[in-house]
């Protein structure tokens, strides 16, 4: 049944944003939308507000608001692992992307492989970059369309099949026209509002929901209760409160994991370079983890969930529990219309967000890696506009296809294979910032060693509850692993992140094939052109040119 008042108030929210979202066009407008600067990076001006609302909106998604409470809800404590992820994240990566942003605002560039590209004068490698970030991107653009769909489906709207996806076509639709008419400024403007409406409803909830249910250790003890309930197709424990022997190690190489991959996907470097100058990125990454005390609270929400007897809603299509519904369920039970429509405007919006970013993104890849370096070299800046406005249209409607086709929880598990997948640059990206020891071919070696171990690793994981024999997760029994034959693990149950493992074995090989390549003095760079090399230091940047017709700039000193 469709809960009217709500959808009225998720209505008019989502027109209000919509509106904000053409309007962004003339917002902080420079000479022409017609270039990759001004429609992709937003004329590369935002200042510290914007950039934090921009990446905050653009890490912190719709899915990150129903997922991380879903996974505590159906598994406890390994859930948490988002928290000390997005924690340790920013120390990690607070100078890398301070080096990114110099070098990138010095050489225009727009994305990673263009970095790449330019560091190491390697199209085949620039190229490689550039497909991972494509691949790993889009199931996670899907994954917003998963949140989205959850809230449409509490309001009564979504049921399944093609008419029942119409309101999550109409809003895709929208998105779609927006972004190709304002570029990055949409979701920029639009951003304000979707981090204060989740920033009130979640202190909202969090204030009140536990006094409904006898506080804290009431909620815990219900928790407990639940998750030691044995899974009827396993038997075990559907999860625990507390990490177990052989969680602990996947638990911790999973956070490590995701906050080392987290910075390379394409679409948080496009929310860097947008930013002004350095500081605005230093004070950036000293605010945003007031995002992690929010996603502390948030993924508490799932035990809150469990207290109050929430009851996930059918998946029609696939006749199991959606878990991905159980925020908006216990939203939608425990609170009036209007706040309720608010807390769904703010999963929707939230949504919106982080889609928009990340096909621009994408959409940026394609025009400057693949269709400027192999189709058109001499296009010009009006033409690569054009072509990034056109991949952006693509990339949306390719997302929305996953819905269409696929079981939304595969769209998970599509997700967490996007984790694994985009951490095979980190050799080729990050490292590249402080050193070029690595030989191209060593590092496309590591890549495709990496790969193929991560991508069979992830094959041979199974997923009882779900019925599936291959592809059932990210955490991989020790057992599993192999060296040419020799089992040093044999029988262990204690699991690890299969992309920790694959990043390992990227490394080590590139290492191996880099010191094989510098005994036999294979040259380096595959071109004329020297691969830039940079230096920089408290906002220095000093550069040697690139090749013309990347994005290359002349060689310049910038200070910021």
């Amino acid at each position: 049944m469709i809960q009217w008042p709500e959808l009225i108030v998720f209505t008019v929210l989502f027109l209000a944003v919509t509106v904000m979202g053409f309007v962004a066009a003339r917002w902080q407008r420079g000479d022409t939308l017609e270039h990759l600067d001004e429609w992709g990076l937003g004329g590369r001006k935002f200042g510290s507000w914007i950039t934090w609302f921009l990446v905050g909106g653009d890490l912190y998604t719709a899915y990150t608001f129903v997922a991380v409470p879903a996974l505590l809800f159906g598994a406890g404590a390994t859930g948490f692992f988002a928290l000390p992820y997005t924690v340790i994240l920013y120390p990690i990566v607070f100078l890398p992307v301070l080096r990114l942003w110099s070098v990138s605002r010095v050489h225009g560039y727009v994305t990673p492989a263009d970095f790449v590209r330019g560091r190491y004068g390697s199209p085949t490698l620039a190229l490689l970059v550039a497909i991972t970030g494509l691949v790993a991107t889009m199931p996670y653009i899907a994954l917003q369309l998963v949140g989205l769909e959850a809230v449409l489906r509490t309001m009564g709207l979504n049921a399944g099949g093609i008419g029942g996806h119409l309101p999550l076509l109409i809003a895709f639709v929208i998105l779609a026209l927006y972004t190709y008419q304002s570029g990055l400024r949409a979701p920029a403007l639009i951003a304000f509002v979707k981090d204060i409406l989740i920033y009130i409803v979640i202190l909202v909830a969090v204030i009140y929901l536990p006094a409904q249910f006898g506080g804290w250790e009431a909620i815990f003890g219900a928790a407990e209760a639940k998750l030691k309930t044995p899974n009827p197709a396993t038997g075990a424990p559907t999860g625990s409160l507390l990490l177990t022997a052989n969680n602990q190690l996947q638990y911790i190489t999973l956070a490590l994991g995701s906050a080392l991959a987290l910075f390379l996907y394409p679409h948080s470097i496009t929310g860097v370079l947008a930013s002004r100058g350095r500081d605005v990125i230093k004070r950036n990454m000293v605010a945003l983890p007031a995002y992690s005390l929010l996603l502390g609270l948030l993924a508490l929400l799932g035990y809150v969930a469990i207290a109050a007897g929430a009851k996930p809603i059918t998946n029609q299509a696939t006749g199991r529990p959606d878990t991905n519904t159980i925020i908006p369920v216990l939203f939608d039970s425990q609170f009036g219309s209007i706040f309720a429509g608010i807390a769904f405007a703010a999963i929707g919006i939230g949504a919106l967000v982080p889609a928009a970013i990340m096909s621009i993104a994408a959409a940026n890849l394609w025009t400057r890696n693949i269709y400027k370096e192999y189709l058109k070299r001499d296009a010009s800046p009006a033409q690569e506009a054009k072509q990034a406005k056109l991949a952006s249209l693509v990339v949306k409607f390719g997302a929305v296809l996953f819905i269409l086709a696929i079981d939304p929880q595969f769209s998970i598990d599509l997700q967490l294979i996007g984790g694994v997948i985009i951490l095979q640059t980190l050799p080729a990206v990050a490292i590249a910032l402080y050193t070029r020891w690595l030989h191209r071919w060593g590092l496309i070696a590591g890549w495709v060693a990496g790969m193929a171990l991560g991508m069979y690793l992830l094959y041979v994981i199974p997923n009882a509850a779900a019925g599936r024999a291959h592809f059932g997760g990210s955490a991989l029994a020790l057992d599993k692993l192999s060296i040419v034959g020799w089992h040093p693990f044999a029988g262990s149950t204690v699991q690890i992140y299969v992309g920790f493992v694959a990043t390992v074995v990227n490394l080590l090989v590139a290492v191996v094939v880099t010191v094989a390549l510098r005994a036999a003095k294979v040259a380096e760079g595959d071109d004329a052109t020297h691969p830039a090399d940079y230096h920089a230091d408290e906002g220095s940047a000093r550069l040697r040119p690139v090749a013309e017709g990347h994005g290359a700039a002349p060689a310049a000193t910038t200070s910021t």
